[in-house]
Order: C-alpha cells, then sequence, then structure tokens
C-alpha cells in the first residue's frame, strides 16, 4: 500500500495525488510511505524514484543493522522500531533528499501512523520539509523504546526484591530471560545511537543549527537508554553472581558439614572394625562386659570430637 502527502509552494497539502503529479513544479515537497508494498509497488523504488539498486536491496533484505549511507541527493537511512511483545526489530528505510522523504517498511507501525497523522493536521506548512518529517519519525521510534527498557527494568527489581523469598531457581532463571531481553534491546539501540551521532556529525547530511538541535534530543535520549540497559545488565550480572555465591556457599556448609561427620565416625569405624575380626586370641573378647566398654569407649570418643569440633566453629552457619 502507498499513501502520499505532497505540500504545494504555496503551502497547501494533497492526499493521495497521482505518482506522477510529484514531479510538477507546485510541488515543493513529498512524502511517500509504502506500507507492506507488493511486487508492482516495489518497482517504483527504481522506476519512479530512481533509488540506488543497493538501497533498495537493503530495503527488501531485512536485519540491515541502523545505518546511514549517502547518495547521488539523498541520504538512505535504515532505523529499527521495536515489538512491544516480541522486542523483536522492525525495519523502517527513509530515502530523504531537499524535496522528499520516502518511507519503506513492510510492518504496520505505530509509529509511522502517529507522524502520518501528525502532518496531516498541520495547519502551517512554510516551516516543515523532508528533514522535519525524518526528524519526527527517528523521535516517535526512539519515544517507544523507553516504556521497554523500563518495563525490563521494573521486572528486573521485582526479581531482587523478592529474591531473599522467591523460589531461587525460578528468579535466577527469570534474570536470564531478562538479561535475553536486554541483549535484543541493545541490538538495535546501540546502533541507533549510532546513526544520530553520524547524523550531528556529518558534513554531508547539512541541516541548521536550529535542527541539528532536535536531533540532539533524540542522541541525548538513546544515551540514556544506553546507560540504562548498561546498567540493567550490570544488575543482572550481580543477581546471577550472587546465585552462583549463595550456593557455592550452601556447598560448602554441606560439604563441611559432612567432613565433620565423617570425621567422628572415622575412628569409631576403626574401633568396630578392630573388633569385628574375631582373632580366637582377641582377649577383650573374653570380658564379662567387653561390649558395654568398648560401646562406653565409642560414644565418648564421637561426642569429645563433636565438642572439640563445635568449640572450633565447624558448626557454625556464618
Amino acid at each position: 500500500m502507498l499513501r502520499i502527502m505532497a505540500v504545494t509552494k504555496d503551502h497547501s497539502v494533497l492526499l493521495q495525488p497521482p505518482v506522477e503529479s510529484l514531479s510538477d513544479d507546485n510541488v515543493a515537497w513529498y512524502w511517500v510511505d509504502f506500507i507492506n508494498p507488493d511486487e508492482e509497488e516495489i518497482q517504483l523504488l527504481s522506476s519512479n524514484f530512481h533509488f540506488h539498486p543497493l538501497a533498495i536491496e537493503d530495503c527488501l533484505q531485512f536485519l540491515q543493522r541502523p545505518k546511514l549511507e549517502y547518495y547521488q541527493g539523498y541520504s538512505f537511512f535504515v532505523v529499527h522500531a521495536l515489538n512491544t511483545h516480541s522486542l523483536s526489530a522492525q525495519e523502517v528505510d527513509l530515502f530523504i533528499g531537499e524535496n522528499f522523504i520516502v518511507s519503506f517498511h513492510f510492518d504496520e507501525l505505530k509509529e509511522l501512523e502517529s507522524t502520518w497523522n501528525y502532518f496531516q493536521d498541520v495547519r502551517d506548512y512554510s516551516a516543515i520539509g523532508p528533514i522535519e518529517v525524518g526528524h519526527k519519525i527517528m523521535d516517535k521510534i526512539v519515544d517507544t523504546y523507553f516504556p521497554i527498557v523500563q518495563n525490563i527494568e521494573d521486572h528486573l527489581l521485582d526479581i531482587e526484591n523478592n529474591y531473599e523469598k522467591g523460589n531461587k531457581h525460578s528468579l535466577i532463571q527469570q534474570t536470564f530471560d531478562v538479561r535475553s531481553d536486554l541483549l535484543k534491546v541493545r541490538r538495535s539501540i546501540f546502533p541507533m545511537r549510532d546513526l544520530i551521532y553520524r547524523v550531528l556529525e556529518s558534513k554531508r547530511f547539512m541541516i541548521s543549527e536550529h535542527k541539528k538541535a532536535y536531533f540532539h534530543d533524540i542522541y541525548d535520549h538513546l544515551i540514556k537508554l544506553s546507560e540504562m540497559i548498561d546498567s540493567n545488565r550490570e544488575m543482572t550480572s550481580d543477581i546471577r553472581d550472587n546465585y552462583i555465591s549463595l550456593n557455592s556457599y550452601k556447598m560448602n556448609n554441606i560439604m563441611k558439614t559432612l567432613t565433620v561427620i565423617t570425621t567422628i565416625f572415622m575412628p569409631l569405624t576403626f574401633i568396630a572394625g578392630i573388633y569385628g575380626m574375631n582373632f580366637r586370641y582377641m582377649p577383650e573378647l573374653n570380658w564379662h562386659a567387653g561390649y558395654f566398654i568398648i560401646l562406653g569407649c565409642m560414644v565418648f570418643l564421637g561426642l569429645s570430637m563433636y565438642f572439640w569440633f563445635r568449640k572450633k566453629g565447624w558448626f557454625d552457619q556464618e
């Protein structure tokens, strides 16, 4: 599907004019939005707009990283929106020239819909052009990153707050899920940050200082998002390390307890082994009270070792 908005030189807007009329002299600039286009509409990228084959190829091959490339007469942007449920990247391609902007995407995106409605209802188009439309699209896309990252952060805080009383195995699994979500989001946000930085520092994508301030605002948002992601990743690492440390601590206590028990029973087993050999000439076997004497010695030895280990602090649960 194609939707077209053309602004004339007298600052009036034309909705859905024929594609052929976009080159008329009375058209100041225009925006063509390709939404899940069919083969015939895709052909317009080359036949009508004459975009470079490599840029068209990037449009058709998904999972391009956010980037900026320069061609004769226009700049080509690849930006990423994020699906709020799956956190998968949804690619939006932008061709921005002096008097046109062409957006291309296969998914129906609320960011593009909101931007389209915004410019459709503008009363004064005298200070608006393709740069403003491109900025608005990127700004809307970046704004939708915040609820996604904040939801992940809230989930992580819930895990941390419930760590002491919750099921440790379930919580650590949730922590790894959060870490995976952060990685998905990071793959889009960090390249977007680098993209906007290139826009601000570019000598070829020429924009006024006034307009550059708006892109700088997007860049500040992306810096904030990057810091939030890094902070949350560090928190997941801390929870993971705490879980591993706690498991190691518990295992050490278990091993210490088992070692003490084994150590106590070693001499008792030795004594029982000696008198279990049943040699004929073992004088203690003929003692009338031999069984009770040896049993008493074993109890005394076991209790003595127990209290000695207890005094040494081996039974303390630190």
